[in-house]
């Protein structure tokens, strides 16, 4: 398939089977295994890998009746948030304009309305940054829920397997048919008794009480972007919610970003030394993220790893405090390829992959291109997420 976007990457669709997810199509993040499909997580060496099995998190969608294309494009190792190496991938809300990522191609096949689900995957926000800028909504689970067993791993510590579509309840549909326990990932645990994503019934907003996380309240931020964290949390208030700053301690944003950059850079070198030692196998930019995580040192990492068990409990505290987290998905909005990416695009996102929460985020619409807010919960409260998504996102 050749879509004006460069979206796919490998398109070979294959028939849908019985089930609940009957009569929705899926695209694949290009580092997630599709039997008989290759699998590059964007680099040009790995053009010829076939995967000889699904991925857990495919298995269950095909199994739960979902039609699968084919894979998707991504940016290189699933490590950036723009979604230009190997290869542009455009977003269809303005061409030109990047998808953002790295599950870019998942964001942009569900905005360009070639797919109804798509699989991404999370370490800092690339779920939600790609939904972000595409207008659509991201949901990533808490972690264990998902399996990320036949994905090419990035920081086990970070790694996520989420679900993009257009609405709260499709992601939710979706991710119910991915979740799993699954032996072959040390981090997967069996979802506890009950649990569901899809809402049971609408939450009672009255009884809920938001908060908005202190840290960031004075961030810099685009206009469009805070007038609609303004406006969702009013939207919430009005329904009855209490809706308040809370206290996230040990969490600046931009500091706990970089700190888990580090780890994830120097996961990123252990997994990946192959790709070290062969300068053709990779760009420049992800060459050099891995070489820096090689030589980061061990007290650096100390540190780091101080930081973000800081930032972690800090979270947990907060929710103690309140029933979910609102606050912008990302700083800013869709832009140009070729202008200089902004540092801050996954200040507001990191958090909930450092404390292992779910999150959902979800477009908000401005005069030109959509901001997106997002919401981040206790673990395994995902059917309360996608409630209070469904109750902003309603006309």
């Amino acid at each position: 398939m050749h879509d004006r976007w460069g979206i796919f990457w490998h398109y070979a669709p294959q028939p849908a089977t019985d089930g609940p997810l009957a009569g929705l199509t899926l695209a694949v993040k290009d580092n997630v295994d599709v039997v008989g499909m290759p699998t590059t997580a964007g680099f040009a060496v790995h053009t010829a890998r076939m995967a000889t099995r699904d991925a857990p998190c495919v298995a269950g969608l095909r199994a739960g009746g979902a039609a699968i294309l084919g894979k998707v494009a991504m940016h290189e190792g699933a490590l950036g948030a723009i979604t230009d190496e190997p290869r542009l991938c455009h977003n269809p809300l303005r061409h030109g304009f990047t998808p953002g990522g790295s599950s870019g191609g998942s964001g942009a096949a569900i905005a360009a309305g070639l797919a109804d689900l798509a699989i991404g995957t999370d370490t800092m926000g690339s779920v939600r940054i790609p939904a972000a800028y595409c207008g659509v909504v991201g949901l990533k689970p808490t972690t264990g829920l998902v399996s990320r067993s036949g994905v090419v791993p990035l920081s086990p510590a970070f790694d996520h397997v989420g679900m993009l579509a257009r609405t709260p309840r499709l992601a939710a549909r979706g991710l119910e048919a991915m979740v799993s326990d699954d032996p072959t990932d040390p981090a997967s645990r069996p979802a506890p008794d009950g649990w569901h994503a899809v809402p049971k019934a609408a939450p009672d907003l009255a009884r809920l009480r938001i908060g908005l996380p202190e840290p960031i309240l004075a961030a810099p931020m685009e206009p469009a972007v805070r007038a609609a964290w303004e406006a969702a949390a009013q939207r919430l208030r009005d329904a009855g919610a209490i809706v308040a700053p809370v206290a996230v301690r040990g969490w600046e944003p931009g500091a706990a970003r970089r700190a888990g950059l580090l780890l994830i850079e120097a996961e990123a070198a252990a997994l990946h030394e192959a790709l070290i030692a062969d300068p053709t196998a990779t760009t420049p930019g992800f060459r050099a993220a891995l070489q820096y995580g090689r030589e980061a040192g061990t007290v650096r990492l100390a540190r780091a790893m101080f930081r973000l068990a800081e930032v972690r409990a800090g979270a947990l505290r907060a929710l103690d405090a309140c029933d979910l987290l609102l606050m912008p998905t990302a700083p800013q909005r869709a832009f140009a390829f070729g202008a200089a990416p902004p540092p801050d695009q996954a200040d507001f996102t990191a958090l909930a992959n450092i404390a292992g929460l779910p999150a959902i985020a979800l477009p908000w619409p401005t005069e030109d291109l959509p901001a997106s807010v997002q919401l981040v919960s206790h673990a395994y409260t995902e059917a309360l997420l996608v409630g209070v998504a469904e109750a902003l996102s309603a006309p």
